[in-house]
């Protein structure tokens, strides 16, 4: 890689870790200005349009919805945990570049941008406008409208070549509203106060709503993948410190809660994955049941 493209794959990460906090952290204002400036370190072919109009969301909803907007011939996606790779077991490279793009935290190495990243022209106005205004209120600032870009086309920017194809099209999800009234996602804040149960919800899967379970079919569910009609049940509790009687109770209580997650997932089109901190969690829920999909987590307490 040309010390052209490690600076600017630097700048992005730099970018990325300075948008870490959670959304209960950041306020709505900081929020937008965060993913302005995550945003402003990747390749859009419509100039930054879709990001500036998405702003004030959280960055994994950004990520999905601007995801088409993104210039796939400049960006690569890689996946050092294998979370993506495994969670979206059967699914286009699609699914797993965005699952990769969305996550909250910075995986080195996990995107690689080709070339010098140019910020796209209506991003750079958003932030133009940022430093204007100031201390003024979150209602001035989402006013801001993307404007016709004035510079040269971005098309007739000179890009340097991928090294490989992009990314096929996966499959689209269904839109919401196509789906029947109970099976549309409601998220609702998370059950509980254990936050490191919470955490590993919201950014191993990436969870599509941080901050938010999920009742799909009357059940509820720790999240909701972005990108990817798959449903997450987490498991954070220190299994491996049980004793064999209370393992084989656990493993009992939990196949039928998650025999009752999975028709429900299953009746409205969902897949349903379980997260699980340790490689002894998984083996102990697989001899149970080896059509359940398992994922190792590596998420404590």
């Amino acid at each position: 890689m040309s010390s052209r493209a490690c600076a600017a794959l630097l700048l992005f990460l730099t970018a990325c870790a300075t948008s870490a906090p959670g959304p209960r952290e950041l306020g709505p204002r900081s929020t937008r200005l965060a993913n302005l400036q995550r945003a402003a370190e990747l390749p859009w072919k419509d100039d930054g349009r879709c990001v500036v109009r998405e702003a004030s969301q959280p960055w994994p909803v950004l990520a999905e919805r601007c995801f088409h907007a993104l210039d796939h011939d400049r960006v690569r996606f890689n996946d050092p945990t294998r979370r993506c790779t495994v969670a979206s077991a059967g699914a286009a490279a699609l699914g797993i570049g965005l699952c990769v793009l969305a996550a909250p935290e910075i995986v080195v190495g996990a995107v690689i941008v080709l070339g010098v990243v140019v910020a796209g022209v209506v991003i750079e106005e958003a932030l133009e406008a940022y430093e204007l205004r100031g201390s003024r209120a979150e209602d001035e600032e989402t006013s801001i409208q993307p404007k016709p870009a004035l510079r040269e086309p971005s098309a007739n920017r000179k890009h340097e070549p991928s090294a490989q194809d992009a990314f096929p099209p996966g499959p689209a999800e269904p839109a919401e509203q196509e789906r029947r009234p109970e099976c549309r996602p409601i998220p609702v804040p998370h059950a509980g106060n254990d936050a490191p149960h919470n955490a590993c919800a919201d950014t191993f899967p990436p969870n599509r709503y941080p901050g938010m379970d999920v009742i799909v079919n009357g059940v509820r569910f720790d999240a909701l993948q972005v990108g990817a009609s798959v449903l997450w049940e987490i498991k954070t509790h220190q299994f491996d410190t049980y004793n064999a009687f209370v393992q084989r109770q656990e493993i009992e209580r939990e196949y039928a809660q998650l025999g009752r997650e999975r028709a429900a997932a299953a009746a409205c089109g969902y897949k349903l994955v379980v997260g699980v901190s340790t490689q002894a969690h998984r083996v102990a829920l697989l001899r149970r049941d080896q059509s359940l999909t398992i994922v190792v987590t590596g998420c404590r307490r």
